[in-house]
């Protein structure tokens, strides 16, 4: 019965990686589409943005299956439990991305991003993308120290963040309010992405330590 568990728990984590390696592609082919203006991008985007998000469904119902049927405690509920407010925080960051995506679809053949944040917006989805492969490694094999530098990397996403809000509200901004409200909500998104990349690492931590550290 044991063994039967302990499987259990490595194909809640096998998912639950898969799902962080599908969060992660969807930010490379939505930062694509919004920078480029690439429709078929954006599409692709949005159709891994609905897979994940069944996968996720599906993942939760197997957790709650698991811990009825098993009544785990101490460690292993700790990890059944984790596993649900990770395999959540991995939709987000799906659902996040795919928002970037939807940008894009709404603004082609335009483009969302005017020039003067092009640079800004490229270094956020690159942020974002590295952080989502961090977090892959991370669930892949835990590892406080990644755990810890996933956590000081968002601060850079958080500045640029601030960036973008500096320039839209500047006297030299001249945009149109479509473009003011496409940037500053795909800032947004792009950095909530970046949070829950470090709140998973703050769940991962738990899991090994046992105390919960408060990342937001």
């Amino acid at each position: 019965m044991r063994e039967v568990f302990q499987t259990e728990l490595k194909e809640v984590q096998t998912r639950l990686i898969e799902i962080a390696k599908d969060s992660t592609r969807v930010m490379e082919l939505a930062s694509a589409a919004f920078l480029t203006s690439d429709v078929t991008l954006a599409d692709q985007a949005l159709a891994s943005a609905d897979a994940i998000n069944e996968k996720a469904l599906s993942l939760d119902e197997s957790v709650i299956r698991i811990l009825a049927r098993q009544s785990p405690v101490s460690r292993d509920l700790r990890i059944l439990v984790s596993a649900l407010r990770i395999s959540a925080s991995l939709e987000r960051m799906g659902a996040l991305a795919g928002h970037i995506a939807q940008i894009a679809r709404f603004r082609y053949p335009g483009s969302a991003v005017p020039s003067v944040l092009a640079d800004t917006f490229k270094e956020m989805g690159e942020l974002d993308i590295r952080l989502g492969n961090k977090v892959v490694k991370l669930l892949e094999n835990t590892d406080l120290d990644l755990a810890k530098e996933i956590q000081a990397a968002d601060g850079r996403v958080d500045e640029l963040h601030r960036k973008v809000f500096d320039v839209v509200l500047g006297d030299d901004w001249k945009e149109n309010a479509m473009f003011t409200v496409d940037v500053t909500l795909a800032s947004r998104y792009h950095e909530r992405f970046a949070d829950h990349v470090v709140d998973i690492s703050a769940k991962v931590s738990y899991l090994t330590t046992g105390t919960w550290n408060e990342t937001e």
